[in-house]
């Protein structure tokens, strides 16, 4: 069940998830496209993190996002793709007009079912969906249990592994791949990033204030991390790659 409150966090954020938020590595596009396919469509394309990779892979790119605010930064960043506001729910294309649909870090906001039958809808036969996290890397102990602060039922930190338990339906089983990279980011650019995150958009005041002291507390005491203002960020990027049936 999706919870509405946390998914309209989003919606009235653009610049701060666009400055804040991590990117993706190029080889979580690389599993999912190759170059040269005809139509990429990025659904709940945010502020066009993932979108950027696919322009260079397609010969026309489409980026469907329902907050107006992201909309806005992705028309400037990217005045070649096709942007158009709409939802998983309710895809403003033609049927079978498609041939990738990508989807990054977005798939746990969706009506699964009714995502699942519009995606197959707007896909030619035999289309590709791929669906891409990023989430804490297990061997990073100070980064997971931030990631703890914010999603405290996620005991293992936010992957995709919950949204893929079961078989989507309309698609064969995935092949799935792991990418890790890592980044280097400042202590301030790593606190400002869990401010664009839903559980912290969502708090009131007083509980988004503890939530950060409990980050701060964590990066003051981790070995790797106390007493610096800046560390690298080792990550992981799970990648799904289902074909249409």
């Amino acid at each position: 069940m999706v919870d509405e409150r946390l998914a309209r966090s989003f919606r009235s954020i653009g610049e701060d998830y666009d400055r804040h938020r991590p990117g993706f590595p190029v080889a979580a596009a690389d599993e999912i496209v190759p170059l040269g396919a005809p139509t990429i469509l990025d659904l709940g394309a945010g502020t066009g993190k993932f979108t950027a990779l696919l322009t260079p892979r397609a010969t026309r790119v489409i980026a469907v996002e329902p907050s107006e605010a992201m909309l806005g930064v992705l028309r400037r960043r990217l005045p070649d793709v096709d942007a158009l506001g709409g939802s998983a729910e309710r895809i403003p294309v033609a049927d079978g007009s498609v041939d990738v649909v990508t989807v990054a870090q977005a798939f746990h906001w969706f009506d699964r079912e009714a995502a699942c039958a519009e995606i197959r809808r707007v896909l030619v036969p035999q289309g590709v969906l791929g669906l891409v996290w990023n989430r804490s890397d297990p061997a990073c102990a100070w980064d997971l249990a931030c990631t703890r602060v914010a999603h405290p039922a996620l005991g293992n930190g936010l992957s995709g592994d919950d949204a893929t338990r079961e078989l989507l339906p309309g698609f064969a089983s995935p092949r799935v791949e792991r990418v890790p990279w890592r980044e280097r980011i400042s202590r301030q650019a790593y606190l400002a990033r869990w401010l664009t995150v839903s559980s912290f958009l969502a708090a009131a005041d007083d509980e988004r204030a503890r939530m950060l002291s409990a980050v701060e507390r964590i990066l003051d005491r981790d070995p790797e991390t106390a007493g610096r203002e800046e560390f690298e960020l080792p990550q992981v990027t799970d990648v799904y790659v289902y074909r249409a049936i």
